[in-house]
C-alpha cells in the first residue's frame, strides 16, 4: 500500500516547533487476550444478549496483545511524536499484567515514540462500583502501582478518559457498562470519578510525576433556537456534559446546584474539591461535535446512535446542513475553535495549557478521504484557536486502528490503519499516508523556524 497515492489536500499551517503529534487508543479496544486478565465490567457486559449491536465482544479484538510490537512498528512509521494507550487495571490485577506494559513502554522508547498512558479508559475491574466511595480510594492505591512501575520511562500520564460519557452512557442511561439506568441517581458516579482523578494526580505527584492532565470530553451546546425553553434546556445540557466535569478540576468547585447533589455533606464535598483541583499541568479535550439541544418534547430522541428518554429536561436536535459521519455525527470543524476559545474566555488562567488527547471519525475504506478532510478541517480549526491566543500544545487523532467500538461491536471502523477481524491483518489506510506525510511537513517546517 505504500506506493498507492495519497489524496491531497494544502499543506496544513504551521504549528509551533515543540507541539506534540500523535494517535490515541485503548486497552479494551485493542488488545484482546481475555483470558489472561481478570474480567471487567465491559466483559460481564457484552455478555449479555442485546447489549453489544453486532453481538460480538473485545476477547480478541486487535489481538494488540500479542502483536503490539506490529503496532509500535505502524506507529514509528506514521512519524507520531507520541502514542496515547491506556493501561487495563484488570490486566494489572492478574499475574504478569504490568509485564506486559514494561513491554510496551520499552518498545516505544526504542522506536522513539513517547508514552501517553492513560490510568482508566471505562474497563472498571468486575466487582468495584464506581457508585462507592472507596473505588477512588483502590484507584489512587492501583495508580501508585503503575507509576512505580512505569514511572521510570513515562513521564506523560492522563487519569481518567472521558468521566463524562462514563457517568451518562454506563450509569444514568445504561447503553455502556456497567449497563445501569439511574439517571440523575447517577451524579455519585461523576463525584466519584472526580475524586478518584485528583487521588490519582497527588499519588502521580508522590512518584515524581510533573507532566499530568486528565482527557475530557468537550463541544459546544447550540440552543435549538432563542426560545427561554431551548437555551435553559441548552444551559442544563452544558452544565451536565461540559462544566460538570472541568469546573470542580479547573475552578475548584461545582457549577451552582450541582454540589448539593453529590454524596456526603457540604464539608465533605468541599473537602473532596480540595483534591479534585489538584493542579494539572495541562488538560486534555476529546472533541468529536457540538450538541444542539432544545427543550423537552414528550418522545424518545436519538443522539450520536443512543436513544435518549422521553423524561429528560432536554432533546437532542440534528444540526442541518452539515455532513455526519457514518456514525451519524455531525462534522463542524469549527465547534473545535469555538469550544478553546471559549474555555480560554470562561477558565481564564486557570486553564493550564490545552492538548487535544482525541478527534477522528468513522468511516470503511482503506481509500478514506472523508476521513482525510476530517483530519484537516479540524487540524485547521485547531490552528485557528492557537492563533486566537489558547494555548494547545499537542493533538492526537483517534484512532490508531480500528478496533472494538464499545455497543457499537466492530460496525464503526475509527483506525487510521485497517484490521480485518477475520485475520488481524493490518492495513495502512490513505489517512495514515496522509498524516505521516503532514508530520514530515510538519517537522520540515520547524527545522527551518525553530
Amino acid at each position: 500500500m505504500a506506493t498507492d497515492p495519497v489524496p491531497r489536500t494544502s499543506r496544513l499551517p504551521a504549528f509551533p516547533p515543540g507541539f506534540l503529534w500523535g494517535v490515541s487508543t485503548s486497552a479494551h479496544q485493542i488488545e484482546g487476550a481475555a483470558t489472561e486478565r481478570e474480567p471487567s465490567v465491559w466483559d460481564r457486559f457484552s455478555a449479555e444478549p442485546g447489549r453489544i449491536k453486532d453481538g460480538s465482544t473485545a476477547a480478541v479484538a486487535c489481538d494488540h496483545y500479542h502483536r503490539y510490537r506490529e503496532d509500535v512498528a505502524l506507529l514509528a512509521g506514521l512519524g507520531v511524536d507520541a502514542y496515547r494507550f491506556s493501561v487495563s487495571w484488570p490486566r494489572v490485577n492478574s499475574p504478569g499484567g504490568l509485564d506486559f506494559y514494561d513491554r510496551l513502554v520499552d518498545e516505544l522508547c526504542a522506536a522513539g515514540v513517547r508514552p501517553v498512558v492513560t490510568l482508566f479508559h471505562w474497563d472498571l475491574p468486575l466487582g468495584l462500583d464506581w457508585l462507592e466511595r472507596e473505588t477512588a480510594e483502590r484507584f489512587a492505591r492501583y495508580v501508585s502501582l503503575v507509576a512505580e512501575r512505569l514511572g521510570d520511562r513515562v513521564r506523560t500520564w492522563i487519569t481518567l478518559n472521558e468521566p463524562a460519557e462514563h457517568t451518562l452512557l454506563g450509569h444514568a442511561l445504561g447503553v455502556h457498562a456497567p449497563g445501569r439506568q439511574l439517571m440523575f441517581d447517577a451524579l455519585p458516579v461523576a463525584h466519584h470519578q472526580l475524586l478518584a482523578h485528583g487521588l490519582a494526580v497527588r499519588a502521580l505527584r508522590a512518584a515524581g510525576a510533573t507532566d499530568i492532565g486528565i482527557a475530557n470530553s468537550h463541544g459546544p451546546t447550540w440552543p435549538a433556537s432563542p426560545e427561554p425553553a431551548d437555551t435553559e434546556a441548552a444551559g442544563l445540557y452544558d452544565l451536565l456534559l461540559n462544566r460538570l466535569f472541568a469546573d470542580p478540576v479547573l475552578l475548584g468547585r461545582y457549577p451552582e446546584g450541582l454540589g448539593d447533589l453529590m454524596p456526603g455533606d457540604t464539608g465533605d464535598v468541599e473537602a473532596d474539591l480540595e483534591v479534585i483541583s489538584e493542579p494539572v499541568d495541562w488538560y486534555g479535550v476529546n472533541y468529536y461535535a457540538p450538541t444542539r439541544v432544545g427543550a423537552p418534547q414528550g418522545t424518545d430522541t436519538a443522539f450520536g446512535g443512543v436513544t435518549l428518554p422521553a423524561g429528560l429536561p432536554f432533546t437532542v436536535r440534528r444540526i442541518e446542513g452539515v455532513p455526519v459521519t457514518d456514525s451519524g455525527w455531525p462534522v463542524v470543524p469549527e465547534g473545535l475553535t469555538e469550544l478553546l476559545t471559549a474555555f480560554r474566555d470562561r477558565y481564564g488562567e486557570r486553564l493550564p495549557p490545552v492538548v487535544v488527547t482525541e478527534n477522528g471519525c468513522s468511516g470503511d475504506g482503506l481509500d478514506d478521504r472523508a476521513r482525510i478532510a476530517y483530519l484537516d478541517g479540524h487540524i485547521r480549526a485547531l490552528h485557528r484557536a492557537l492563533q486566537a491566543g489558547v494555548d494547545v500544545r499537542g493533538y492526537f487523532v483517534w484512532s490508531l486502528l480500528d478496533n472494538f467500538e464499545w455497543a457499537e461491536g466492530y460496525a464503526r471502523r475509527f483506525g487510521l490503519v485497517h484490521v480485518d477481524f477475520a485475520t488481524r491483518r493490518r492495513t495502512p489506510k490513505a489517512s495514515y499516508r496522509w498524516y505521516r506525510d503532514q508530520l514530515r511537513a510538519q517537522r520540515q517546517a520547524a527545522g527551518r523556524t525553530g
